[in-house]
């Protein structure tokens, strides 16, 4: 039996429920989202991003990398994606309402860790 550590575990579920959401919310939005839906994701991304203040340094440096890299590839899915259909089936809008979804939950996390990785550095 694996030991695992418990010092993110609500960072974890945090995450996980935001992605979950935002993608059922951007699948099921029909191309735009509700602004509590929104809330409820940009209230989960500052959890995740609490969460990881006392989580160590590399651990960090991976996930801003995988959060920046996500972020960036969401905002270029967007701007690149929004006119696709497929037939009749508008699949950029949901497409892209699913990636603003992701977006609007992985900013203030990345934002929150971020500054928390500045302010490690400086004290070095």
């Amino acid at each position: 039996m694996a030991i695992r550590a418990k010092e993110n575990l609500v960072g974890a579920w945090a995450f996980l429920i935001g992605v979950v959401l935002a993608i059922g919310a951007g699948i099921l939005s029909f191309g735009s989202l509700h602004p509590i839906i929104l809330g409820i994701l940009i209230i989960l991304g500052l959890v995740v991003g609490i969460s990881f203040i006392s989580v160590s340094d590399k651990d960090v440096n991976a996930f801003l990398m995988a959060a920046v890299s996500l972020v960036i590839v969401s905002f270029a899915g967007i701007s690149g994606l929004g006119s696709i259909e497929f037939g009749v089936i508008p699949i950029g809008r949901y497409v892209s309402s699913t990636l603003g979804a992701l977006l609007v939950m992985l900013v203030p996390a990345t934002i929150i860790v971020s500054i928390k990785s500045m302010f490690s550095i400086a004290q070095r």
